[in-house]
């Protein structure tokens, strides 16, 4: 799933998105990717740095109020994918808020990139261009856990 193909117009009823999530201090992190992109692999990173398992492979969005929610589908709750060892099983929380788009199809040309969003059901959620980002997991999580400062330094 690449990020074009995102739903980007509100939906009455839940929608299933071909994506992996995990949560930090509970808000969600929707990971995207053509198949084969590492979503999986990416997720059971971040779940070995402290992330909370949310979905692979299949997530549901659904907007309540202004947030979109995101959790698992449920003929795969509480399984991930591990390439080359099999489905494992992984307590998922859920449903979380969503709080990222994590993006492995494109990259970002500056070293410290402007914000950026994508719609997701119609609300603005950050997204994060990150294809060929190195220790991209811990990195993660720690933007989850404490967020970033402005790409624009101050000037001294």
């Amino acid at each position: 799933m690449s990020a074009e193909r995102l739903p980007d117009k509100p939906k009455k009823d839940p929608v299933c998105v071909h994506a992996t999530c995990v949560a930090v201090a509970g808000n969600g992190a929707l990971i995207i990717g053509a198949s084969g992109s590492g979503k999986s692999a990416l997720a059971l990173q971040m779940m070995a740095f402290g992330a909370a398992f949310v979905a692979d492979d299949r997530v549901t969005l659904e907007l309540v109020g202004d947030r979109v929610l995101a959790d698992a589908a449920p003929q795969i709750r509480d399984l991930i994918e591990a390439r080359g060892i099999g489905l494992l099983r992984a307590e998922g929380i859920g449903p979380v808020p969503l709080a990222w788009v994590v993006d492995l199809d494109q990259s970002e040309s500056n070293r410290l990139p402007e914000p950026a969003c994508i719609q997701v059901l119609a609300q603005p959620v950050p997204l994060l261009r990150v294809s060929g980002v190195p220790n991209l997991a811990a990195s993660l999580v720690q933007l989850m856990k404490t967020g970033r400062v402005d790409p624009q330094w101050p000037s001294t």
